[in-house]
């Protein structure tokens, strides 16, 4: 049989190639829609409409109890899996807590990371199988399963025009507080004139420094608390302190006289405390280096945060060594407050003879209330009263809590068989409640939450007021993030009595006025506790204390 001519082969061979490049069309189309060729990840499909009834829903409803305090929450994509955040210990950090109701083991939840940062905006893959959030400014992806966290190396790179960049800060700023802040009226002041008349000074204005103090003061028109803007600060700065601290003091006149690092006071508990450091003995060394007239004794403890340290101390002539870790300044400054607390406790047990206690509150955070249990909860419910100091405490939001606790009232008493003494019947079953007489100590430095406390207080009839009228700064407040990283402080809500007076710039009476004397710290007298105490004392049926008793 003859062969084909070549020209027909051609014209056979191209039907076929033309039918594999539409199958090979097909499927690069199939694959692209199944695939999100840039994540890597299967595209999600379109989900179905939700209709939500409402009607009835509480009764479907049902609590998650996930054994901590969650923060943002987010549901997988498959909704079988909580993601949120918690803090336990000081600790932020990521969980997950299974929601699918056909799983055999009890759901409960599970640490997804374990390191001190912050961690934010938390989101699921769209698989569902990794985690990715930001970490002191950086971006970490972990995978649920394992718990393996990677960081996601992303580069970006972006000209700011500062020109335009400060004329939209200070658009949004103006804009925010025109749309939220609390008052409509604006404190009196024409807000709208405030833009005009800023407008061009941060026209003018050559950094961003620059913009956030003309915004400063655009804002102090207002006359209001709980305002102010503040820097981004550097994204992913690594801000903790490098300088470790023992827990000492040091006597003046030892070192302009003599050059020498003699203690005068050791903090309870501090590092120093627990090595056996006492008042009185010079520090002569730090890991060798000697301690002269010209040391920077901070300089030989900078980067010794929870390191071994060897201090050489001398006292009467002898010489020791001793070792210790030396903590941060934010704990130092926490021993130096907590020691400051037994110190004023340990004062109004003496003034009173024994029969009051006392507790302090630094703020109205969470924090501050579990404090606040505990002491409530120990050697106070001994006592026939409480001495509640709130001087100083610069607010927060626990108000409620903290109130509920002490107007608690006694209604029943249990006693368990073997015992000659009842139990309060709330603490019995497992209630916080202190059920004694108390009385309250504010000063002009209690703000915000602190002022809410003592109106609380007040209007709930729990005992007479100590001290100094409080601030008067009480707006609910919160912040926004503007354009340029910088947060604006949006006081947005009117706190008011219940009688409808406006708290803000009102401070809050008290019924014993004692202004603290200027110095008087110095002396280790306190007027306001001793006029509390003598209040107390008479409200509970005891002989008055002596005026100025210390």
């Amino acid at each position: 049989m003859p062969a084909a001519p070549r020209s027909s082969w051609r014209l056979a061979v191209v039907p076929l190639a033309l039918a594999w490049l539409i199958i090979g069309l097909f499927g690069a189309y199939v694959y692209a829609h199944r695939y999100d060729l840039y994540r890597g990840f299967p595209a999600p499909k379109t989900p179905a409409k939700v209709n939500i009834v409402f009607e009835g829903i509480r009764l479907r409803a049902r609590p998650v109890n996930v054994g901590l305090d969650p923060g943002p929450m987010r549901i997988s994509p498959d909704g079988k899996t909580l993601l949120f955040g918690a803090t336990t210990a000081g600790q932020p950090n990521l969980y997950t807590y299974s929601l699918d109701e056909l799983a055999k083991e009890p759901p409960v939840s599970r640490q997804l990371t374990s390191t001190p940062a912050p961690k934010s905006n938390p989101q699921w893959s769209p698989d569902g199988k990794e985690v990715l959030y930001l970490e002191s400014g950086h971006l970490q992806s972990i995978n649920v399963e394992s718990r393996q966290a990677k960081p996601v190396a992303i580069t970006a790179e972006m000209d700011v025009a500062f020109a335009e960049e400060k004329s939209e800060v200070f658009k949004q700023a103006w804009s925010y507080l025109n749309d939220n802040f609390y008052d409509p009226e604006f404190n009196g002041v024409n807000w709208a004139s405030m833009r005009t008349r800023f407008g061009p000074q941060i026209e003018g204005a050559r950094t961003s420094d620059e913009v956030r103090r003309l915004i400063s003061l655009m804002v102090g028109e207002l006359n209001a608390s709980h305002l102010g803007i503040s820097g981004a600060g550097q994204v992913g700065s690594d801000t903790a302190p490098v300088t470790g601290r023992i827990g000492v003091r040091f006597e003046r006149g030892e070192y302009e006289t003599n050059g020498r690092l003699r203690v005068s006071e050791v903090i309870p508990l501090s590092p120093a405390d627990i090595a056996g450091i006492k008042a009185g003995q010079v520090i002569v060394s730090v890991d060798g280096a000697p301690v002269t007239r010209t040391t920077n004794f901070d300089r030989l403890l900078e980067h010794k945060n929870d390191r071994r340290v060897a201090i050489e101390v001398e006292d009467g002539g002898s010489k020791k060594e001793v070792i210790l870790r030396p903590v941060s300044t934010a704990a130092e400054k926490q021993l130096l407050y907590r020691s400051w607390v037994e110190n004023r406790r340990d004062y109004i047990h003496r003034i009173s003879g024994g029969k009051l206690g006392y507790v302090h509150m630094p703020d109205m955070s969470s924090d501050s209330l579990q404090q606040l249990y505990m002491d409530l909860d120990s050697e106070n419910q001994m006592r026939d009263g409480v001495v509640i100091d709130i001087r100083n405490n610069n607010g927060g939001f626990v108000n409620a809590y903290a109130l509920d606790v002490i107007a608690r009232r006694p209604y029943l008493n249990m006693t368990p068989r073997g015992l000659s003494t009842a139990v309060p019947a709330r603490s019995m079953l497992g209630q916080r409640a202190l059920e004694r007489p108390t009385i309250l100590v504010v000063n002009q430095h209690s703000l915000s939450d602190a002022e809410d406390f003592t109106e609380g207080y007040r209007a709930l009839k729990l005992g007479k007021v100590v001290g100094e009228p409080t601030a008067g700064w009480i707006i609910y407040t919160s912040g926004t993030r503007l354009i340029d990283g910088s947060i604006l402080r949006l006081p947005m809500i009117r706190v008011t009595t219940a009688s409808g007076a406006n708290m803000e710039r009102n401070p809050r009476p008290v019924d014993i006025r004692v202004d603290a004397p200027l110095g008087e710290w110095y002396t280790g007298a306190d007027s306001q506790l001793d006029a509390a105490a003598r209040e107390l004392l008479r409200e509970v049926g005891h002989a008055p204390m002596p005026s100025g008793a210390q």
